[in-house]
């Protein structure tokens, strides 16, 4: 697989207005023990469960082939663990550098990975930044460079990536080509940084209606937005072994086909194998319409006309004011017809793992 967003747990130091999850915040006393325990519980058995593997085959280059590569080509794919913000002192060393050392145990002898850390950026320190380097992290990824994050507005995030610039330079970590595309990036080698946020010039700028966007009227996308049909959305989800796919995974281990995340998970990494679960919804027509970026036909098999669908994308915001996206119809397809099928494929997969444990149990007896 390219590429796995991994969100390691719910606890941030922040609550920004305009994050597409409101249960990343700030947690205290009890809560925030659980959300820890959460997340050290499960990362163990979501990393046993993500591919042997962690890569993909795509279309070599043109020195490539003169070089005698042939048509494909096998690279090396990337984890982004994420949060909330996965540097804060309750998580980093409780949970992120755990999960970082069994990354990089499970795969050095496959061929490796690589691992990125997303973080605000905020928390960094020179300390933090050598562990990070230390544990094998390819790229460091701070992602608040906003107006919408306290303390970035206007002019003041340039000085604070100045700021940040200078430690992660320091420390001997390379800015990664702001001009390359995915594909070129993945000929750069580690460790690096890059900073972005939720700008209007960016993919992410019209905000998803999604957590606190959607709660505080922030999402500009309309019918036009196709989410689906991009990077971190469904697109190519189902085409693991290829470039191009990637999967969302929450710290219940709850996997879903886009960072957006859809109504009902398509299964989860605390029980089964995440190419299991993929492998087991190819040629299931809604999931195939996620996969080639066309949401609005998710439900022609089952009746749903794609003119249904978009009335089914036709909402207001909790404001009262009209709105429109796909995902707004996608996650009414999920609610009202595709989350049951989902529960019981994952309960038919149940079955046949029961199944061959039960026989493997007489064949040793």
């Amino acid at each position: 697989m390219e590429s796995i967003y991994y969100v390691l747990c719910w606890h941030c130091h922040r609550r920004c207005k305009h994050c597409y999850e409101d249960r990343f915040r700030p947690y205290i006393r009890d809560e925030l023990a659980g959300v820890v325990a959460e997340a050290q519980q499960n990362a163990p058995k979501v990393v046993a469960n993500l591919p042997e593997r962690m890569t993909y085959r795509e279309a070599s280059t043109d020195a490539e082939r003169a070089a005698g590569a042939s048509d494909f080509v096998e690279r090396i794919g990337k984890i982004i663990l994420s949060g909330g913000d996965v540097l804060t002192d309750p998580v980093r060393e409780a949970v992120l550098y755990p999960t970082l050392a069994a990354i990089r145990e499970k795969y050095a002898p496959q061929g490796g990975v690589r691992v990125v850390v997303q973080t605000t950026g905020d928390l960094l320190t020179p300390t933090i930044i050598r562990e990070l380097i230390d544990l094998g992290v390819w790229t460091i990824s701070v992602s608040g460079m906003d107006d919408f994050h306290v303390g970035m507005e206007g002019d003041k995030k340039l000085a604070f990536a100045e700021k940040v610039t200078a430690m992660l330079e320091t420390a001997g970590v390379t800015r990664a080509n702001p001009e390359a595309d995915r594909h070129e990036r993945g000929f750069e080698t580690g460790p690096l940084y890059n900073m972005f946020g939720a700008n209007e010039d960016t993919w992410i700028g019209k905000l998803w209606p999604r957590g606190r966007a959607w709660e505080n009227g922030l999402s500009s996308a309309t019918l036009a937005d196709n989410f689906c049909n991009a990077w971190s959305g469904g697109l190519n989800f189902l085409d693991h072994g290829y470039a191009g796919s990637e999967v969302s995974i929450d710290p219940n281990g709850d996997v879903f086909p886009c960072c957006i995340k859809t109504a009902h998970p398509l299964g989860n990494l605390t029980e089964e194998p995440l190419l299991a679960i993929i492998d087991s919804l190819v040629g299931m027509p809604a999931m195939e319409a996620i996969n080639a970026g066309k949401p609005e036909r998710m439900g022609l098999a089952e009746g749903w006309t794609r003119e249904r669908f978009f009335e089914a994308s036709l909402t207001q915001t909790p404001k009262g004011e009209p709105y429109a996206n796909l995902c707004i119809g996608c996650d009414t397809y999920h609610k009202e017809v595709l989350g049951s099928a989902l529960d019981q494929l994952r309960s038919e997969r149940r079955g046949r793992r029961l199944g061959l444990i039960a026989t493997n149990a007489a064949s040793n007896a």
